[in-house]
């Protein structure tokens, strides 16, 4: 019988609610390209990346059972990857469970900013009517030029949605997208990521954590955005460099700073992103809507059963299998 370790975020403050908002879910019947969305003595792990359990190379050596880490969700860079493929551990994550939601919150984000929503609101609360001051940061995204880094599920969705805004778009991946595709959008391609971020006002992270992206938002690359630039990060925090960020913010080098993600998690009541100027960070809600948990748990049961019964789990779900990178793995990671 295989022991399976579950770690989870804690359950809400009030306990399970006694109803919902709505009474169901838009069920999602497919993926793009096709995907079907149906559905230290653990032999398998489940883990998220909301509040994740970190898998590092030492927790593998004193877990001599471990044969199976999964990701509830998307992004598995809080399982050693390096180690993974040595210790001959199958890595596997839900992949596209919350692309869209994902997407979704970066543009809320985008707006937020831009618009100088998240100060103006809190002026409602306090009981004020100050116009003008609510106003002296906001402008109108239409016109301005938008760059992904990483064009992969999740940024080429942000490209889709932002589109329609009348914005000019950007965008740097290790994989080019096809003309068509470029044609659709109206895509401006770049090779890298330092000759993108100097064209782009608003630039949003896409991109998964690995040895190529680790701290590339530092003090060196953000000295070359526009003064002004709004930053948006859903991807992972160790992607920015933590105290650049604050120091962007505080110069007026970046006008405004979004993230969903923070290193580490949960972050410590005393991380300086609680408080920097400018600001419109959330505790990493964005994958995790009561939608995206409906389709993350099916893919996680999925990739389980597939585990115990022997068979082939899907090449979609695949981070590392057989001591490499594998599947979605080997599109989006890479290892020393």
């Amino acid at each position: 019988m295989a022991k399976v370790l579950c770690v989870l975020y804690d359950d809400p403050k009030d306990g399970y609610p006694t109803s919902y908002a709505r009474d169901d879910i838009p069920t999602i019947e497919s993926y793009p390209g096709g995907q079907t969305a149906r559905l230290p003595d653990a032999d398998v792990v489940i883990s998220q990346p909301f509040w994740p359990a970190y898998i590092t190379a030492e927790r593998m050596a004193k877990a001599p059972n471990l044969k199976l880490a999964i990701t509830a969700g998307i992004g598995s860079d809080h399982v050693d990857l390096d180690a993974a493929t040595k210790h001959g551990l199958t890595v596997a994550e839900v992949t596209y469970s919350n692309s869209i939601s994902v997407a979704e919150h970066v543009v809320m984000m985008i707006l937020g900013l831009v618009r100088n929503y998240l100060p103006s609101h809190q002026v409602v609360l306090d009981g004020g009517w100050d116009v003008a001051d609510c106003v002296s940061r906001s402008y109108d995204l239409e016109g301005m030029h938008v760059g992904t880094l990483a064009a992969g599920r999740i940024g080429l969705a942000v490209l889709h949605r932002l589109a329609p805004f009348d914005v000019k778009l950007h965008y740097t991946d290790r994989h080019r997208l096809p003309e068509s595709i470029e044609r659709e959008l109206n895509l401006t391609f770049h090779p890298d990521t330092a000759s993108t971020v100097p064209h782009c006002d608003v630039v949003t992270v896409n991109a998964p954590l690995h040895p190529e992206t680790e701290g590339l938002l530092g003090d060196e690359l953000l000295a070359t955005m526009k003064r002004g630039t709004y930053l948006i990060n859903t991807a992972r925090a160790k992607i920015a460099d933590r105290d650049a960020i604050d120091r962007a913010l505080r110069s007026g080098r970046l006008a405004g700073y979004a993230g969903d993600v923070w290193y580490p998690q949960p972050a410590p009541a005393d991380h300086p992103w609680r408080t920097m100027p400018h600001h419109g960070m959330t505790p990493h809600i964005s994958g995790s809507s009561l939608s995206a948990q409906t389709r993350y748990a099916a893919g996680t049961r999925e990739i389980l059963e597939s585990w115990l019964a022997g068979t082939p789990i899907r090449d979609e779900y695949l981070i590392v299998d057989g001591g490499r990178l594998a599947g979605a793995g080997a599109h989006s990671y890479s290892t020393r």
